[in-house]
């Protein structure tokens, strides 16, 4: 992989989701400091710029034309990068963690600390939702497989059909021991990948009557100082869109790239600098988007250095390579 950063105001503010557009290499980038910006990932430079009044919690995209955010403050936001305009879809009780798009449904769907996740369905153009589902918990993590709806809430994956939100289709799963912090569901594997806050990352397949293999889990970035575990947690995974292999990235800096097949490490990268934040591959698994975070006290004041980084898939003779 060779890595490249983002030109411009990259590191304005600290990245809090990073994803690819669904056709092309443009890059959303939703930052802490308020901030929504598209970015020509193959040029490296800033092609979209948009403000927010609250923190910027996560993103994604419509279409190539047309993102998602949602914010500290509640709101749930729709961008036009064409003429420029945004305006609120929608508005929660509480901050917002985590938003996904369905272009299976035309449906856009939030969680957050509220304990709720809410839809809207984008062709009524209604800002009250058109299916909400309380929880007994914070909404961490949202991830769509066709026409299902996976949210982490503490140790548990819910399973929800969009068409028919009265009760979860699955009785809630429970796939690590400690809280997950990160989900990504896969619709060509079945499955969905976890990340806790312990370090672990679970894969489990949805269909549990017909798939033989009914999943696993394990310690993905064991760490040991002195001799005792240190538990890092697992920030953010990413599926890849065409192999059965998935990254993960921890809370210092380390990103691994692992077979879900075999179970076994790929490649480690070279460590990046602060927290890997989010992390995102390209519409073919070519590119590889990296957020990365610094924070550091001198003399009581804080230095702080954001950075997004673009990984290419090379091919290194003798090396393992990620995908």
């Amino acid at each position: 992989m060779a890595r490249r950063s983002l030109a411009g105001d990259a590191t304005a503010g600290a990245a809090s989701r990073v994803r690819f557009a669904p056709t092309s290499n443009n890059l959303l980038v939703s930052s802490w400091d308020s901030g929504l910006r598209l970015y020509d990932a193959d040029e490296g430079t800033l092609r979209v710029s948009a403000e927010s009044e609250a923190a910027l919690l996560d993103c994604c995209f419509e279409d190539e034309s047309s993102a998602f955010a949602c914010g500290s403050d509640g709101s749930v936001r729709r961008y036009d990068f064409h003429s420029g305009s945004q305006d609120t879809v929608g508005l929660h009780e509480d901050v917002l963690a985590c938003i996904e798009f369905s272009s299976m449904t035309g449906q856009v769907m939030t969680g957050g600390l509220d304990k709720k996740i809410k839809l809207w369905d984008l062709k009524t153009r209604n800002v009250s939702p058109s299916g909400t589902i309380i929880l007994d918990s914070d909404v961490a993590s949202l991830s769509i497989c066709g026409v299902y709806i996976l949210a982490a809430v503490a140790r548990n994956v819910y399973f929800y059909d969009m068409r028919n939100l009265t009760t979860p289709v699955n009785e809630k799963d429970c796939p690590l021991e400690y809280q997950i912090r990160c989900l990504h569901a896969s619709p060509e594997w079945n499955a969905y990948v976890a990340g806790s806050v312990d370090g672990a990352v679970a894969l489990k397949h949805l269909d549990r009557g017909t798939d033989r293999d009914l999943g696993y889990s394990f310690r993905c970035h064991p760490k040991s100082r002195n001799g005792r575990s240190n538990l890092v947690p697992v920030n953010c995974i990413a599926v890849h869109p065409c192999k059965k292999t998935f990254v993960t990235g921890d809370d210092e800096g380390c990103t691994i790239a692992w077979d879900a097949r075999s179970k076994k490490k790929l490649i480690e990268l070279p460590i990046y600098l602060g927290s890997v934040a989010s992390i995102a591959y390209n519409h073919n698994g070519q590119l590889l988007a990296v957020a990365s975070n610094y924070f550091r006290e001198v003399d009581k004041e804080v230095i702080d250095h954001h950075q997004v980084f673009i990984e290419t898939e090379e091919d290194f003779k003798g090396k393992s390579r990620v995908g």
